[in-house]
């Protein structure tokens, strides 16, 4: 690692600018040096929505292939906090003014669904990624938010959501600060170790025959009658069906789809293993935590229990994980000032893809299949969808979802490119210190 002018002393000698989580990774299966020239299915993306399409329609009988910009594993599906929760953020309100109430109930039901589903998938493919029913404690930031927190808790039990209030005076037994008002505990939230959970979903994928190709980035798509032809960096390949699983990576190659979904980095770091007694005093659980802020914080220890992991938006505009790290760690140390001495020994950011709705969107353009826009709740939505989406292209009615072909705005002029984001944040963080 290069030297950080700000603090040198904040960073480990040997901190690394990639996600915890690869430490501790293993060797996958070797993958193909070429691309077929014809196969049935062609996924664009290799996270979690595509590997989990990919192994429904392998399974299903098609000749599938998945392709890769960068490495296995590059994106965000290995450089998130590992969190799952039931997804969906519009509330029940919002989307029964906007959609009905029967479709609203629906639309909320499958993040219910999504998460009891990842578990079900985990088990039952033997994927060894460290998950957990630990539950989340989502903290209030202010003594307004609590109260927020109060009345949200009624309209997720009315959901038959379980929920527990927990007023300051009662926190310490979740949380070892003394920033916040009080929160509510989610019983049933859950956590894993995303990356060994993405390494398996790989290997789930290879063994049901998938072709999965690296380094090979799709540059275009063109349809012809009833098939396509997509032209690769390793040369083009002619398909019948084509499903677009880039989320927070999605480019100019689907423009259609890029206009349509709002790049956000995420960042993270990770401290130096710390001492049992100190990680047990901040963290008496191993719940998931996040804060009622707007721009909001999200944490959780290590599952060995070893590291805090911390997460947010720490700039206005996008930088890089040496600018990020000694932000996060100082918005750490406000809220658990015992970490103050804690050096960081990894620091590292993922692109998550909003959508100017805050809701994820199932559907079909120019014939193509897509599911995208989980708005930093793609662990257990993008691995459901992705498995509903795969179900779709095989023609299967239990692929259908709430979501399906629900209308995916855009805003005039917006071309991907997030300018007005540095505002937004700005602004959030302006009203979340107001409270």
């Amino acid at each position: 690692m290069t030297g950080n002018s700000q603090n040198p002393a904040l960073w480990m000698p040997d901190a690394e600018m990639h996600p915890v989580w690869w430490d501790d990774l293993q060797a996958l299966p070797a993958l193909p040096a070429t691309v077929p020239q014809k196969t049935d299915v062609v996924v664009i993306g290799c996270g979690y929505t595509g590997l989990n399409a990919g192994i429904e329609i392998a399974r299903g009988g098609r000749q599938t292939l998945i392709l890769e910009a960068q490495d296995i594993g590059h994106g965000c599906s290995s450089r998130n906090g590992g969190q799952i929760g039931t997804s969906v953020k519009p509330s029940i309100a919002t989307l029964t003014r906007k959609f009905g109430a029967d479709r609203a109930a629906r639309i909320r039901g499958e993040g219910r669904t999504a998460l009891d589903w990842i578990e079900d998938r985990i088990r039952t493919e033997a994927i060894d990624c460290d998950f957990k029913r630990a539950g989340r404690f989502h903290a209030a930031h202010s003594p307004a938010q609590f109260a927020a927190l109060v009345k949200d808790a009624a309209s997720l039990r009315a959901e038959g959501i379980p929920v527990e209030e927990v007023p300051r005076s009662d926190q310490e037994a979740e949380i070892g600060s003394a920033a916040y008002y009080g929160g509510i505990v989610l019983p049933r939230h859950a956590s894993l170790h995303p990356a060994k959970y993405h390494q398996g979903l790989v290997r789930v994928a290879h063994a049901a025959g998938v072709v999965i190709r690296d380094h090979c980035p799709a540059q275009r798509i063109v349809r012809d009658g009833d098939s396509y032809r997509i032209r690769t960096s390793l040369g083009e390949v002619r398909c019948r069906d084509v499903v677009i699983a880039t989320n927070g990576y999605t480019t100019g190659v689907t423009p259609w789809l890029q206009r349509r979904t709002i790049p956000i980095g995420s960042y993270m770091i990770a401290t130096e293993p710390l001492p049992r007694d100190l990680i047990d005093r901040i963290m008496p659980t191993d719940r998931v935590i996040s804060d009622s802020r707007k721009v909001v914080y999200y944490y959780r220890p290590s599952p060995d229990r070893r590291r805090m992991i911390f997460g947010g938006r720490v700039s206005s505009n996008e930088t890089n994980p040496m600018i990020s790290g000694p932000r996060l760690h100082a918005d750490m140390c406000r809220l658990f000032p015992e970490l103050s001495n804690s050096r960081i020994s990894h620091s590292w950011c993922g692109t998550v893809a909003y959508t100017f709705d805050e809701t994820m969107h199932v559907g079909r353009h120019d014939g193509m299949y897509y599911a995208m826009g989980y708005c930093g709740s793609g662990v257990g939505m993008a691995s459901y969808l992705g498995m509903r989406l795969g179900l779709q292209v095989l023609g299967r009615s239990e692929g259908r979802t709430a979501f399906d072909d629900l209308p995916f705005p855009t805003r005039p002029f917006y071309r991907g490119r997030p300018w007005f984001l540095p505002a937004m944040v700005a602004y959030y963080r302006w009203r979340d210190g107001r409270g």
